[in-house]
């Protein structure tokens, strides 16, 4: 890969050849992927951007780490809608607010950039099978992305996953391993699963490449906003790799030239899993959360890629906010509502820690910001229609009918 100088430990400094096998370093730290930023500027304008007809995450080809002969996955991974939402930023009262839907990727979350990397990636290393544990998302991304390109996979989720993803899961022909206990029981039995069998690798935390998979969903939301930067990125946080990813696409554009400035991130966690906020708030260090949340893709008590993603809120300056189950809840109703954007309960809480930044004074009323919703609301239909209600139900019959819109206080306009 010519535009990849090598992977480097964000611990301990160490540095390593860029094979397509890598996981982490041998002090246990996390490795990042590090690039010729001089050969990139050199390979890649706006201007060339600007005239591609591919609309998905591999239009950036020359800021990820592939090598040019490697065949792609054949899902349309990327390129989501940047919605202006006009109404959303009145409410909340700030200048501006764009809402990036990424519940739109083929699987219906933004884990399809981590799990497009990861097939690419398990192709130039040869691998037939790949493996993940995942507390949902991740999974039905990667069996997904990995039966198009005909991969076998084995998934381990907790058994509290929604039923909505592993029927994903299992619909992609996946072998799915329900375990029963936390996400961290989930992680250590496909860790040693993985190890044993020698599958590839595609957990966030471990993989370095699934990051910049993750990235692109930044890039994007720099080229959709002409380059011009906003004051605030709010995106969900679970195990940090989501933000992280984010974080590292931001600042790759701003070493290229292409942006002048870099935006604050907002880390939205749960009230009842918030070990990354709870460091941040503290400057302690980060420690094990019990996973006491609605949101379950953010339900992860032992976040894997916690230096990463403490490193990208603080080089942001950035917020961590923690919402509550209710206020997640609140904000999946306004999102759809105020945007027609449908998403689930962890999709939704970087919209739901914005608004409550807003209501606290904290976000300028002059301020540009994007929200990131991660994930569709299909995956999780039980709690949205806890939280929306259920729909009117009569015969079919109008005096029945204005019976029920009376009942209900419904108005008729």
């Amino acid at each position: 890969m010519r535009n990849v100088l090598h992977a480097k430990c964000v611990t301990c400094g160490k540095i390593y050849d860029a094979a397509p096998g890598l996981t982490n370093c041998t002090c246990g730290g996390i490795l990042d992927i590090i690039y010729d930023y001089d050969y990139i500027k050199s390979h890649l304008s706006k201007a060339d951007l600007a005239g591609r007809q591919e609309h998905t995450m591999w239009r950036y080809r020359e800021m990820l780490p592939v090598e040019d002969c490697t065949e792609l996955p054949p899902l349309r991974v990327g390129w989501s809608p940047l919605y202006q939402a006009g109404r959303l930023a009145s409410q909340l009262g700030i200048r501006q607010l764009y809402i990036k839907d990424d519940g739109i990727n083929p699987t219906a979350s933004l884990k399809d950039r981590a799990s497009a990397m990861a097939v690419a990636k398990a192709r130039e290393a040869g691998a037939k099978v790949i493996a993940c544990s995942s507390t949902g998302n991740a999974a039905s991304s990667l069996a997904g992305n990995a039966a198009a390109a005909g991969l076998k996979t084995y998934i381990f989720v907790p058994s509290r996953a929604p039923k909505g993803k592993v029927a994903q899961l299992m619909a992609f022909g996946a072998t799915v391993i329900s375990v029963q206990g936390s996400y961290e029981d989930t992680f250590a039995l496909s860790k040693a699963a993985i190890d044993r069998w020698g599958w590839y690798n595609r957990n966030a935390a471990i993989n370095p490449y699934l990051s910049e998979g993750k990235k692109t969903v930044g890039l994007e939301i720099m080229e959709q906003l002409q380059w011009v930067v906003p004051d605030y990125i709010a995106i969900s946080v679970g195990d940090g790799c989501t933000i992280a990813g984010l974080w590292k696409g931001l600042k790759d554009l701003y070493a290229i030239g292409f942006i002048d400035r870099l935006p604050r991130l907002i880390s939205a966690q749960a009230e009842g899993c918030c070990p990354l906020n709870r460091a941040i708030k503290t400057g302690e260090d980060w420690r094990p959360m019990a996973e006491n949340t609605l949101a379950d893709s953010i339900a992860v008590g032992v976040p894997r890629n916690a230096d990463k993603a403490l490193l990208a809120i603080r080089e942001s300056n950035g917020l961590a906010v923690n919402v509550s189950d209710q206020e997640i809840m609140d904000a999946q109703k306004l999102l759809g509502r105020t945007c027609g954007v449908f998403g689930e309960p962890a999709g939704v809480a970087g919209t739901a820690g914005l608004k409550k930044l807003c209501e606290q004074g904290k976000i300028p009323a002059n301020a540009t910001a994007v929200s990131v919703v991660t994930g569709n609301g299909l995956k999780d239909v039980a709690n949205a229609i806890a939280s929306c209600g259920e729909p009117v139900s009569i015969p079919s019959d109008m005096d029945q009918l204005l019976k029920a819109f009376a009942e209900r206080g419904i108005p008729l306009e």
